[in-house]
């Protein structure tokens, strides 16, 4: 990953800006260092002949001896000394700046047992090139010989020394892992001299690098150095939902991040009271709901007996006021605070009128009829008068009578007289029709009367 001012190869990928491997936004190189001693031109008197040199992008520091023929600077690519053969690395820091990070790292001049041979040359380099492009492939051969194994571990990254003798192979394990067999394997496969070396999953994200969930370069892999080890409480602290997926980084562990901010929030914690669950007042008991540390309020809900009463916002430093009242036994009448309102709906409507910015039309709802015809009856059987007259209101006007109807079913009925409430007269005539003229009624209701009966017969 480069920065803006890296120029570009033909192929589009960055070659360098030609700051001697120190950008201007840190993006060029993993664990970047700024050598700004060395950019002064000042002379020093007291000089300290020990470099800082980094390997495979600073995916690895070590310290070397800087002899006076060698005549290397910051920036320089050189060719250093190995267990077996030789590595090329470029140098990050030298001076007073050395000093200053082997102390901060525990390391002593006298581990010092390796040397700086001389700058690279041209095939240096070339080789060095050859052996960053087969670690891909390697890497994934070597997975698929220890899956074919079936050993638990993990291998995740592949780093060849600059002679290409030797292949170091970074894996992570739960336990203990008998690999011997693994490393004949390895051996016979990529004819190379094989190293083992454990690292655990948060050094194995800071080598392979990625992009976190902050949008930035994981810490780990750009300026972290030193991991601590971060716990559930300082989520809690901070008021976080442990959510274990949201709080887990590219590494399966808790984000580093989560101890930046830590001391912040402790001491702004220091001024509320410590083990604080419940206040105690006349009206009842008041239980804590939440903390907001930036405000400095604590919010209490007041029992009740349907459960959980109304939310009070109160300052901290009523709490105090009211927590020494109860120590001493003494309850007040109630809390002093503000209760939380509901919105007010002409505020809302006015962030309505303004958040509308899209110009989409909102037709409003309609209240829409059933489908289905209402009875003219109700549940009690008496007819439902809700569309007649009102008590008071003028009689509608009643139609002529006719002797034709307009409804086609109705040609062969005469108009009856009606009585009162729209139903029709029953004479002794009505009770002597035959059950043929009611078409539409299952059952005569004077079937069982004795006196038609008897006027049948």
């Amino acid at each position: 990953m480069g920065c803006t001012t890296c120029s570009v190869s033909s192929s589009g990928t960055p070659t360098g800006c030609g700051d001697k491997g120190h950008c201007s936004s840190g993006s060029c190189n993993k664990m970047n260092t700024f050598d700004w001693i060395n950019t002064l031109d000042l002379a020093d008197p007291t000089e300290f002949n020990v470099v800082e040199v980094s390997f495979k992008k600073g995916a690895r520091k070590s310290f070397f001896m800087n002899p006076p023929r060698a005549d290397c600077i910051t920036g320089d690519m050189v060719v250093v000394e190995a267990e077996s053969g030789y590595d090329v690395g470029r140098i990050s820091l030298s001076g007073d700046l050395v000093r200053a990070q082997m102390k901060k790292k525990n390391f002593k001049e006298e581990k010092l047992i390796y040397s700086i041979i001389r700058k690279a040359n041209h095939r240096d380099l070339e080789k060095l090139e050859e052996a960053r492009a087969v670690e891909h492939k390697v890497l994934v051969k070597a997975r698929v010989i220890a899956r074919s194994l079936d050993l638990d571990m993990k291998i995740g990254d592949v780093e060849y020394q600059g002679d290409k003798r030797k292949a170091t192979y970074y894996y992570t394990a739960e336990g203990r892992v008998d690999f011997r067999e693994l490393v004949r394997m390895y051996a016979k496969e990529f004819r190379v001299k094989i190293e083992m070396r454990q690292i655990g999953s948060r050094q194995e994200s800071a080598r392979i690098g990625g992009i976190g969930a902050c949008g930035r370069e994981l810490c780990c892999s750009t300026w972290l150095s030193n991991f601590r080890s971060v716990n559930t409480m300082a989520a809690r602290y901070q008021n976080i939902a442990i959510n274990q997926t949201k709080l887990s980084g590219q590494c399966g562990r808790l984000k580093c991040c989560l101890n930046y901010e830590l001391d912040m929030y402790m001491e702004a914690l220091s001024e509320f009271p410590r083990n604080l669950d419940m206040l105690k007042t006349k009206d009842g008991e008041a239980y804590l709901v939440k903390t907001d540390i930036f405000k400095g309020i604590m919010y209490f809900a007041m029992r009740s007996e349907r459960g959980r009463g109304p939310i009070i916002a109160i300052d901290k430093k009523r709490v105090w006021e009211v927590k020494e009242m109860n120590d001493k036994g003494k309850y007040p009448t109630t809390l002093v605070g503000s209760y939380i309102a509901e919105p007010n709906p002409k505020e809302q409507e006015k962030e309505i009128e303004y958040a509308d910015v899209t110009g989409e039309i909102v037709l409003p709802s309609i209240k829409r009829r059933g489908k289905g015809r209402k009875s003219n009856k109700n549940r009690s059987g008496k007819p439902n008068n809700r569309r007649g007259p009102k008590p008071g209101s003028a009689k509608p006007k009643q139609a002529k009578p006719s002797g034709k109807s307009n409804n086609p079913n109705q040609k062969n009925r005469t108009n009856k007289p009606k009585g009162p409430g729209g139903r029709e007269k029953k004479g002794p005539d009505a009770k002597n029709q035959s059950r043929k003229n009611r078409p539409n009624k299952k059952r005569n209701p004077n079937q069982n009367n004795p006196q038609n009966r008897n006027k049948k017969d």
